[in-house]
């Protein structure tokens, strides 16, 4: 789930959970469409107005959970992992664990988040059109489901990475060429030409007297321009480390420390000594747990001497990873879990250590050599 975001509840395995942005665009809505409604449907009361308005922008928030349901909920049918789904200030996003490794399922997750939103609108619309929804806020608010959901479908198909249509058009590609890097550069290009598109045409609108439409258009297309080329840096690095072992990146000569040693031995000889922010601690190899410098300081430094580094490390079980271990595997773990740094192990014997550091460096030589 993404930082900064709280968890309303669990669906079929799946964490829902709202982003922080979220409260901003809901009361914008809700505001936008506290103002749109007495212009369409005069005659209410304001407080109908405005309980409507929040009716109808929850149920729009409703509707993008179910788009993103269903790209969730056909991943997981093919295989694919899902951890979690967020709403925000953009509308949702699903946290696929893995990405699809065949064209043909990766066409279907994509293309489903559209129909499914074309269904919706579909099912507003009949209710509308059988007279099910009586005079009022009612039918005001399933006429902009109608709406909003035929406007999400159109959006979403549009074929620019990362966008379902862009997802759709890679699959395509992909299925023509074989070639997934070729197909992700050709629909993030694509991508990338729609968002400066919507800049563009939202510098216009703005300069025409549409201020607030403007921003919001030239704001979508320049997270649509760098989602776009965010995914193809994230494909560049992913083939980067597919031939690639942990053992190839890690730091071999690890230095650790014993349990029972003072903390300020560990600082002394290690911390400062060694210039090393965390220590593996372990008894004859075997590894215990790790020591930081943030567990080093929950502890008064008058303290440190008598203290014994077993009563601040982070015991066992930790994330830890093999030195066999692909390294898209070390490196999503240290992602998903917000980590600096991976033990490396044999059974239980601790033989390395893979830091940030050691990763970027690698990178860094890697590009420089032209190796991409």
């Amino acid at each position: 789930m993404m930082k900064g975001s709280l968890r309303l509840a669990r669906i079929a395995g799946i964490d829902i959970g709202i982003h922080y942005t979220w409260i901003l665009i809901f009361v914008l809505i809700t505001w936008s469409l506290a103002v749109y409604f007495p212009v369409q449907y005069p005659g209410w009361t304001t407080l109908t107005y405005w309980l409507t308005a929040v009716v109808a922008a929850l149920l729009l928030f409703v509707s993008v959970l179910l788009h993103e349901l269903a790209h969730s909920l056909v991943a997981k049918s093919r295989g694919l992992p899902v951890k979690s789904i967020t709403l925000f200030l953009l509308g949702g996003v699903s946290n696929l664990e893995s990405e699809p490794e065949k064209p043909g399922v990766e066409f279907v997750v994509a293309i489903v988040g559209p129909l499914s939103s074309v269904a919706l609108a579909g099912i507003f619309w009949v209710i509308n059109f059988l007279g099910w929804a009586p005079d009022g806020p009612v039918k005001a608010t399933t006429e902009y489901l109608v709406d909003i959901n035929v406007l999400l479908a159109a959006f979403n198909i549009l074929p620019g990475f990362p966008l379902d249509g862009g997802r759709v058009l890679r699959s395509i590609i992909w299925g023509a060429t074989n070639n997934l890097k070729k197909a992700t550069n050709i629909a993030s290009t694509v991508g990338q030409v729609f968002g400066w598109l919507m800049i563009a045409g939202g510098v216009f609108m703005a300069l025409s007297g549409e201020l607030m439409s403007g921003i919001w258009l030239a704001f979508i297309g320049w997270f649509l321009n760098g989602a776009a080329e965010a995914s193809r840096r994230e494909l560049e690095m992913r083939t980067m480390w597919l031939n690639v072992r942990v053992s190839t990146v890690m730091n071999d000569r690890v230095e650790t420390a014993d349990p029972n040693s003072p903390i300020e031995t560990l600082v002394n000889e290690v911390y400062v000594k060694k210039g090393i922010r965390v220590a593996p601690i372990a008894e004859e190899g075997r590894l215990l747990g790790i020591a930081t410098l943030s567990d080093i300081k929950k502890v008064p430094a008058n303290e440190w001497r008598n203290t014994p580094v077993s009563t601040v490390m982070t015991r066992m079980p930790l994330q830890t990873v093999k030195p066999d271990d692909n390294m898209s595997v070390a490196v999503q773990i240290m992602a998903e879990h917000g980590l600096n740094q991976l033990p490396v192990v044999v059974e239980d014997r601790i033989v390395g250590m893979l830091c940030r550091a050691d990763i970027i460096r690698y990178v860094q030589v890697h590009y420089e050599l032209g190796k991409r």
